[in-house]
């Protein structure tokens, strides 16, 4: 019985994933640009109108716009070229070369961008299937049906907002960063062997392909929060995920260091603890602190909800407080050590550095500060980028703003400008 019902549970868990729905909603625009073509062109398939659809079609509004632009002009260049060809020369060996590199060359100068490649591939497309200049036309206005159906089919039909998958994917890297801070505060108690100590720097290494993957979902997060209907503070949401995924990149970083600093600790005290027993016992309250602080932090930062938010907020708060405290009497008691048996002191200043570091990039007044400064920013550079349409907001927040209520206001709209 699991092994049928697991498919089908995984399937619903999927239902709404980007793939999913890219995959949906591509095809849905492409049939209804084939049906719409059925009814303006004069061709019997017009198959470009769709090919075109799932071109401009993305799976946020924003790539869309910013994209389908670019995917036209590669389109309508290859259609183009084609029809020139096709009323000189039939299609032979020499002469799709000729297309071919006529069609990369051109590409570049309609400024087609990443999409030159889909140039040559509508030319030969076209090419392939009709070669009588009459008809060809039509494919330029079966371009041009798949293209407004696409813009259409993603502006009637915004795309999902893809703001959960990114947080998901945040709490799990802070998850795993979570595990690894665990399994340090259990290797600084007692002997800790070398081949112990160099796993742990390896996953500490790894870290870093999950914070690749986890910076690509959230780039994918904030291109459908931009130009999207259904989000007002989309600027807001950016932000406050971006700014944390940078403070945890920081940290893993910095995580990745104290796992060398103890690998190199194992190294030099082979048949030894690494630290006396007081000692150990206060670097292991210090990091099981930590660990729950960077998961308080990844709460903090991925909870829209403000009763949920304080709440993590005061755990983030008070988890720090304990590890400054639990910082204080391992940096007392490593202090003693140093001047007992100085060995390898410059690491135990180096863990400390390192143990600082991390609980200053989650100190809740320094992420505050971050967001006011990255929100304006983004106003600012919105502003120069865009002066006209920032004066007509301007005048449009003047004339619908009560006064002794304009200065709240107008900080809003300029931050959640997109």
């Amino acid at each position: 019985m699991p092994e049928v019902t697991d498919p089908l549970l995984n399937l619903v868990r999927r239902h709404k994933e980007p793939v999913v729905v890219q995959t949906v909603r591509s095809t849905v625009a492409a049939v209804i640009s084939y049906v719409v073509a059925l009814m303006l062109s004069s061709e019997a398939a017009p198959l470009t109108a769709p090919l075109t659809a799932l071109l401009v079609v993305q799976v946020t509004l924003y790539s869309t716009l910013t994209t389908s632009m670019r995917r036209v002009n590669a389109v309508v260049a290859g259609v183009v070229i084609a029809i020139g060809f096709s009323s000189l020369v039939g299609l032979s060996w020499w002469s799709l070369g000729l297309i071919i590199l006529a069609s990369l060359t051109l590409g570049r100068f309609v400024r087609a961008g990443e999409f030159v490649p889909e140039v040559a591939i509508s030319a030969m497309l076209v090419l392939g299937v009709t070669r009588v200049t009459e008809t060809a036309w039509d494919r330029v206005l079966e371009t041009l049906i798949g293209a407004v159906v696409g813009l259409l089919f993603n502006v009637l039909f915004a795309p999902p907002v893809w703001v959960q998958p990114a947080s998901e994917a945040i709490e799990h890297l802070a998850g795993r960063m979570r595990r690894l801070l665990l399994c340090l505060s259990d290797e600084v108690v007692g002997h800790t062997s070398v081949a112990v100590a160099a796993d742990r720097l390896h996953e500490a290494r790894r870290l870093d392909h999950d914070i690749v993957q986890v910076d690509a979902s959230l780039r994918q997060a904030e291109d459908s929060l931009r130009l999207n209907p259904r989000v007002k503070e989309g600027m807001l949401f950016r932000v406050v995920l971006r700014t944390g995924l940078d403070t945890l990149e920081i940290c893993a970083v910095v995580l990745r260091t104290v796992c060398r600093t103890l690998t190199d600790l194992a190294k030099a005290r082979t048949g030894e603890p690494l630290f006396q027993p007081e000692t150990s016992a206060a670097l292991h309250e210090l990091l099981s602190h930590m660990a729950l602080a960077v998961e308080s932090f990844a709460e903090l930062i991925t909870t829209q909800v403000s009763v949920s938010a304080d709440a993590a907020e005061v755990r983030l708060l008070n988890e720090l407080a304990a590890s400054r405290e639990s910082r204080e009497t391992a940096a007392f008691l490593l202090l003693g050590g140093v001047q007992q048996h100085p060995r390898q002191w410059q690491l135990h200043g180096a863990l400390l550095a390192e143990v600082d570091r991390i609980l200053d990039e989650l100190d809740v007044e320094k992420r505050s500060a971050r967001l006011v400064e990255e929100l304006d920013r983004q106003s600012r550079e919105q502003r120069e980028r865009y002066p006209l349409v920032d004066k007509l907001r301007g005048r449009l927040r003047v004339g619908r703003t009560r006064p002794g209520a304009d200065g709240a206001a107008d900080l809003t709209d300029e931050r959640d400008q997109d």
